[in-house]
Formats: structure tokens, C-alpha cells, sequence
């Protein structure tokens, strides 16, 4: 299961109702948090999620509006004791800003290892054993007025098991767990089972895209097929607005939906609401013109994501 909870969709400053931009994604009491604007912690409390889970935040550019909510957090996982070492992703300029962060945060009980990212997948058991085996975050470059990334997270899903095989090269059963999990097993007559000795063909995964601010661009696209869920940028409400969001390096709610389209994916949230929309509902059916499943997305809205038993 991978459980995405929205807790911030604001965009430029907070609102009452709205914190500014962060989403996390929790997987097997583990967690990887995607941004982190101001009413993050506060976001968090309201959802009743534990960010003392985090593995690492994935900060997608270094405008305010997506990581001055950091210092806080940071200082937060120290006052409540946290003592595992906490890693932080980002894209050019992460050596310049995060000396800066890191005078604003004090003295931490923990280590922070910063790490600035190109576009190389990261293999998240290095981060955790408790991430799945094959679990994989992929950052992609966005089209934004600064360096930025989106995120794409990949839970992938093993073949079915099959116990008669298992039986047949006398491995044993408390073994049968260790193969489904993706390891190999070296037996007492010296012989080594592989996972693909006793695995069916791998299953369709799970796999979740977050865009950070970004105007339509192909690696979003690309990123984002057949994703369970996709949030992306979706600053500007109106068709009409579209030179606008050129400009400034954002996304209409139509733009965010024709991507979801052509990416064909099952969800597809909208989120970073200019401070101009006080209803995104009320400008939902631009999307949903383009594609009929969109959503708003709002502070708090949470969802499980479990692979599809029907699927191969």
C-alpha cells in the first residue's frame, strides 16, 4: 500500500484553509515528504500524519513558497527526539541554499545529508530496509523560472509465488518470504534459488508523480504515464490565462489535465492554487473537460493506493 496525503496545495502565500505546498507519501511506516511550505507541520497535525516517519524531503525548486516551512520541521524532529539521520533532495543550488536553512534551524540531534540531484533514480532501500524491494524515486527535470524537479515514485510488484516450484528445489518454508521479497537463498547442498525460480512474471506497481511548479513540458508527460496518482501544478484556473502561466512557469487547470490525459493515468489531483482562487471547485470543469476524472485537491485529502489484484 502507498498512502498519499495532500497537506499543503497554496501557492505563492498561506490562506485559513490553505498551507502552501507539500504532499507525503508513507509506505510501510515509512515516509518521503515533497516539499515543504509554510503550514506544513501544522497541515500535518490536522491530517494525523507522523512526519517523525520521514526518510528524506524532496524539495522540488527553492522559491519560499515550497521550503520555508523546513527550518520548523526540521527543528520539530530534533525537540521530539529523533536521532536517525534525515536526507534532503534537491535540485541545482542545494549546496548555496541549504547552508542557509541550516543556519535558520540550530543545532540538530540528528544528521541532515544533503543531496543535490540530476536525474538519476534513487534506490530508496539505501535510504531504509523498509522500503519495498525495487522501491525507486525518479526525479525529472520541470520547466519552471528556476532549476526544478518533479518526483516520481515507483513501488514495483513481484510475480505471483508458487509454492509447487519452492517445494521442488527443497527450499525451505520459512525461506519462501526472503524470495518474495526479491532475495536469493542459498541452500545446504551449496545450490542458490533466485527469486525468478519461484516468481511468476513481475505485476503492475504502484506509482505516484508529483510535478512541484512546472509550465506542460514532455519529461512531466513522460514522468507521469500511467501513474496511480498525479498532482500537478495548477496555479492558474482559467483557459484564458494560459500566456500568463507561460510567464511565470505554471500550468492551467485544462494544461494539468491534458497531461493527465495523454499520460493516462487513473487520478489525477489539481493542487498550488494561486491565492486568486478562493474556489478551485468552481473552475474544476476546465479540467474535467479534458479529462473527466480530475480532482481538486485540498488540504488534507488522502488516499490509499493498493495494487490491483486483476492486474499482470
Amino acid at each position: 500500500m502507498l498512502t498519499i496525503t495532500l497537506l499543503g496545495t497554496a501557492a505563492t502565500m498561506p490562506l485559513p484553509d490553505r498551507a502552501l505546498t507539500a504532499a507525503l507519501a508513507e509506505c510501510g511506516g515509512h515516509a518521503l515528504l515533497f516539499d515543504c511550505g509554510e503550514g506544513t507541520q501544522a497541515a500535518a497535525r490536522r491530517a494525523g500524519v507522523n512526519l517523525m516517519k520521514l526518510d528524506a524531503i524532496c524539495l522540488t525548486h527553492y522559491h519560499g513558497d515550497h521550503i520555508f516551512g523546513l527550518p520548523g520541521l526540521l527543528q520539530t524532529l530534533g525537540c521530539q527526539g529523533r536521532e536517525r539521520p534525515l536526507t534532503l533532495y534537491g535540485p541545482e543550488g542545494l549546496g548555496e541554499v541549504w547552508p542557509a536553512l541550516r543556519t535558520l534551524t540550530g543545532p540538530l540531534p540528528y544528521p541532515v545529508r544533503a543531496v543535490q540531484l540530476d536525474t538519476d533514480p534513487i534506490d530508496l532501500t539505501t535510504l531504509s530496509s523498509g522500503w519495498p524491494a525495487g522501491a525507486q524515486l525518479t526525479p525529472f527535470r520541470t520547466r519552471h523560472r528556476v532549476p526544478s524537479r518533479g518526483y516520481r515514485l515507483d513501488l514495483p510488484r513481484a510475480g505471483r509465488f508458487d509454492p509447487a516450484k519452492a517445494r521442488a528445489l527443497n527450499v525451505p518454508v520459512p525461506a519462501w518470504k526472503l524470495l518474495q521479497r526479491g532475495q536469493s537463498i542459498p541452500l545446504e547442498n551449496g545450490a542458490v534459488v533466485t527469486p525468478a525460480d519461484v516468481l511468476g512474471p513481475a505485476r503492475r506497481g504502484l506509482r505516484f508523480v508529483f510535478s512541484g511548479d512546472t509550465a506542460p513540458c514532455p519529461a512531466l508527460e513522460q514522468a507521469a504515464q500511467n501513474a496511480d496518482l498525479f498532482l500537478c501544478d495548477a496555479t492558474y484556473p482559467d483557459n484564458e490565462q494560459e500566456a500568463q502561466a507561460k510567464q511565470w512557469g505554471h500550468s492551467t487547470f485544462a494544461q494539468g489535465a491534458a497531461i493527465a490525459k495523454k499520460a493516462d493515468v487513473r487520478r489525477f489531483w489539481l493542487m498550488h492554487y494561486s491565492p486568486m482562487i478562493l474556489e478551485p471547485e468552481a473552475a474544476l470543469p476546465n479540467a474535467q473537460a479534458v479529462f473527466p476524472a480530475a480532482e481538486c485537491g485540498f488540504d488534507g485529502k488522502q488516499i490509499i493506493l493498493q495494487y490491483n489484484e486483476e492486474a499482470t
